[in-house]
């Protein structure tokens, strides 16, 4: 038995170092100005792809990514741990894209590979916290979703079935879904495991077109040759793409720094937290 797993990725700006420039005046992510990282709930997806490779022998994971060229470093990340091949959409007309644009953008690139049993993707990106990508794609595809995934418990590819357990408020659901389907993964799921230094030294110069010079041939080995799709090449429409497919639209970007109008000294002693909860009580802070 095999599986064809696709895993969504992306390249996100590391909100660890947000400044005052982290947007454009236009209200969307000033990428340039963050140092960019492999979205963290991305890598736990592509870990359940990888457990799924290593159950399952002959099974491949192909990894997609939207973004500017050098979001092909997530493939080459991907391809270090284990991935077999990679993806990269880009193109200028798609840029500024939000859920909506960014999951048919994805969504017509899963068509265009064609194969597949499951896809899996993070939660939710760092850059934007919607959680929307994964379930729009779903959507899109026509197939079933498991949301919020901690660990893909066992699957059965006769009968084209898994089951999952899911992490949500309050517990811990576990669940059975027919395939193919989409899942998106917490960050309480398993780490991805780190990257294998001899498919490091395999692909390390593995790039796609854009970043390589424009008169530069392709590699003579066609695994250094990351894939690059543009928007007529995923056969998307203009309409659906970048700003033009973009319903959400921001008003303006205001950076907020919370001041202490006073601050009070208490020593611990029962006096003191008596009188703060005193205090707290009257100003109906607890009850």
């Amino acid at each position: 038995m095999s599986l064809k797993i696709v895993v969504l990725a992306k390249q996100v700006p590391d909100t660890r170092n947000v400044g005052p420039d982290a947007m454009t005046p236009e209200g969307t992510i000033n990428r340039a100005a963050l140092p960019a990282v492999f979205n963290p709930e991305d890598l736990n997806a592509l870990e359940q792809a990888l457990r799924l490779k290593d159950q399952f022998p002959g099974s491949t994971i192909s990894v997609v990514t939207m973004g500017l060229p050098k979001s092909a470093e997530v493939i080459r990340e991907s391809l270090y741990r284990g991935a077999d091949e990679g993806f990269v959409v880009t193109d200028r007309p798609l840029g500024g894209a939000d859920t909506l644009a960014t999951s048919y953008t994805l969504a017509q690139a899963i068509k265009k590979i064609g194969d597949y049993d499951i896809i899996l993707g993070g939660r939710q990106a760092i850059d934007g916290d919607t959680a929307q990508v994964g379930p729009q794609i779903a959507e899109k595809l026509g197939l079933t979703q498991v949301t919020y995934a901690e660990e893909i418990i066992s699957l059965d590819e006769a009968a084209r079935k898994v089951v999952i357990k899911r992490h949500i408020d309050g517990g811990v659901e576990t669940v059975e879904a027919p395939l193919p389907l989409v899942v998106t993964v917490n960050g309480s799921a398993a780490p991805c495991r780190p990257r294998n230094v001899k498919r490091i030294m395999k692909y390390k110069n593995a790039t796609v077109k854009a970043e390589r010079p424009a008169d530069a041939p392709a590699p003579e080995k066609a695994y250094l040759d990351i894939t690059q799709w543009g928007a007529a090449d995923i056969d998307a429409d203009p309409a659906q793409i970048g700003k033009a497919g973009s319903p959400t639209n921001v008003k303006a970007v205001v950076n907020i720094v919370f001041k202490a109008k006073e601050s009070k000294t208490l020593t611990g002693s029962d006096e003191d937290i008596e009188n703060l909860i005193v205090e707290m009580l009257n100003d109906k802070l607890i009850g």
